[in-house]
């Protein structure tokens, strides 16, 4: 395959889906490690719940540092390139924590060098499949590496679930650095170099124009508001439930890692049906209609309190609630790539994720603050660190309202 292959237009290209999607998973499978091992950090380093949300945040802090110039730079040059540069980056990050982190300020520096490599590799690895892809392909195959996003964040609290009894958590994240570094190898040596369309445009019209279209920037704070939802609620998913099981000890919540894999694999079907629900009743429409759900599903979740103490339907609404919250994911990202010009879409791209990812860094710091005010160890603290999430979502659902109507169709 080079620059000049051509993918039929009417037949899914499975293999080249499933090949991005892989890597992507591969390099998501130290992820979720922090946010799960956050008790364990809080008991060895001392650490409050502030702390404890900017250990948990400052991976997308690293994230919004670096991905304006990184998925900028996919415009002109091939993503593939940036992608192995970050992965390399990433898994370095990820065998550094595990060797050296013992305290406070060191895990927050390699997390944050961690965060740098996601920015590489996350929407990269998106642009470096859309682009070998043709149009008529592009939302679908969206949909799926987005989801894909889900599937190694869960497997990453799975990793530890599974193996976190067998050994010290710094080996853990040994391997979380060896998977990334297959991903290296499997992107290295099966995806064919590919310049991007428009690299060799002089003419620079792209971050002026990006930054006027109102389009781009209302689902830029659409998806930092999801980000803020999703990102707080997963950081602090673990830290909540171990709270619980240990104010009313009970079967749904004595393995917390176990339940949060669960909530963050459902993920992968509500992000694929949330595009196809957006293609079926309007992107817009079914963006405010999801995310008003969302809302009212997290501040249900704050009435809950201690989800142990309810059994479970309590349970249950916390997953469905968890479902709930990725069926805006897919259909903002395609919905932006899709209707933005090839030559831009790598500066749209990074627009969308810098601001974007700004929220999964507010997300868990706003709930560790919240917990701080009223209590890590009462059930108003954490109601509490739910409406901050509701907060977000809602924020997101406003930023929706920029959206420009299309123009009527003249008769």
């Amino acid at each position: 395959m080079n620059d000049s292959t051509a993918y039929d237009s009417t037949v899914f290209p499975w293999r080249l889906v499933l090949l991005c999607c892989g890597a992507e998973i591969l390099t998501m499978l130290g992820f979720s490690l922090v946010p799960t091992l956050l008790p364990v950090f809080t008991a060895e380093w001392g650490l409050s719940a502030t702390q404890g949300g900017w250990l948990g945040g400052v991976y997308f802090l690293g994230y919004i540092t670096a991905v304006p110039l990184l998925v900028s730079l996919t415009d002109r040059y091939d993503a593939r390139r940036i992608y192995l540069l970050a992965a390399t980056l990433a898994a370095l990050a990820l065998a550094g924590f595990g060797l050296f982190a013992r305290s406070f300020v060191p895990g927050l520096l390699f997390w944050l060098f961690a965060g740098f490599g996601l920015a590489g590799t996350y929407m990269p690895g998106l642009r470096a499949l859309t682009d070998r892809l043709p149009l008529a392909h592009q939302s679908r195959a969206t949909a799926f590496y987005t989801a894909s996003f889900g599937t190694g964040a869960g497997l990453s609290y799975l990793l530890l679930e599974g193996m976190g009894r067998l050994m010290p958590w710094p080996l853990l994240f040994g391997l979380a650095a060896v998977s990334v570094f297959a991903a290296v190898l499997l992107v290295a040596f099966a995806l064919p170099p590919k310049r991007p369309e428009g690299a060799d445009h002089r003419a620079d019209a792209g971050w002026r124009s990006v930054l006027r279209d109102r389009r781009i920037l209302a689902f830029c704070g659409a998806y930092c508001g999801h980000n803020w939802e999703l990102f707080g609620f997963r950081s602090w998913l673990v830290a909540y439930l171990t709270w619980s099981h240990g104010q009313t000890p009970s079967a749904f919540t004595a393995a917390p890692g176990i339940v949060a894999a669960l909530a963050t694999f459902l993920a992968v079907p509500a992000s694929i049906l949330g595009n196809e629900g957006a293609h079926r009743w309007g992107r817009t429409t079914w963006l405010a209609r999801v995310m008003s759900l969302s809302a009212l599903l997290a501040m249900a979740m704050a009435l809950v309190g201690d989800v142990g103490a309810h059994g479970l339907w309590a349970m249950g609404l916390l997953l469905v609630y968890a479902a709930t919250m990725n069926l805006d994911s897919a259909a903002m990202t395609a919905g932006l790539l899709t209707e933005t010009p090839a030559d831009r879409r790598g500066k749209a791209l990074a627009l969308y994720a810098c601001i974007g990812f700004a929220g999964g860094f507010i997300g868990p710091v706003a709930f560790g603050m919240a917990l701080d005010r009223l209590g890590h160890d009462s059930s108003l603290g954490w109601s509490a660190g739910f409406l901050t999430l509701a907060l977000g979502i809602l924020l997101a659902r406003l930023s929706l309202t920029l959206v420009p109507r299309p123009a009527p169709s003249p008769h």
